[in-house]
Parts: C-alpha cells; sequence; structure tokens
C-alpha cells in the first residue's frame, strides 16, 4: 500500500474510532465521562481532518 493509501486508511480508522466515542458518549449516564469521551472523539476528527489535508497537498505529516 502506498503512504498515501496508509494515510486514508488511518484516517478513515481514527473516524470510525471518534464515531465510537460518541455513541458512548450517548449512552453514558455520568456527564464527565460524557464529556470526556467527546473530547476524545472531537480530537480524532481534528486529526484526521489534517491528515486529510496534509495528503492531499501531498506533504508527509511526519
Amino acid at each position: 500500500m502506498s503512504v498515501s493509501g496508509e494515510s486514508r486508511g488511518r484516517s478513515q480508522q481514527m473516524r470510525a474510532k471518534a464515531q465510537e466515542l460518541n455513541e458512548a458518549a450517548d449512552r453514558s449516564q455520568d456527564p464527565e465521562e460524557r464529556q470526556r469521551l467527546r473530547d476524545k472523539a472531537r480530537r480524532l476528527q481534528e486529526q484526521s481532518q489534517q491528515e486529510n489535508r496534509m495528503d492531499d497537498r501531498g506533504m508527509d505529516p511526519m
């Protein structure tokens, strides 16, 4: 797999994990845990978007 393909796959995995975290937050009864999960999901989504932008420009994030 190319570097671009690997990066795209990693971004997709991050988005999937972020979705899982948001769903777990929806199920959580504890407000602090819910917020922690949502914050972690948001960070993963932002990181995924950043990697996509770099990949689209042909830049290596490392």
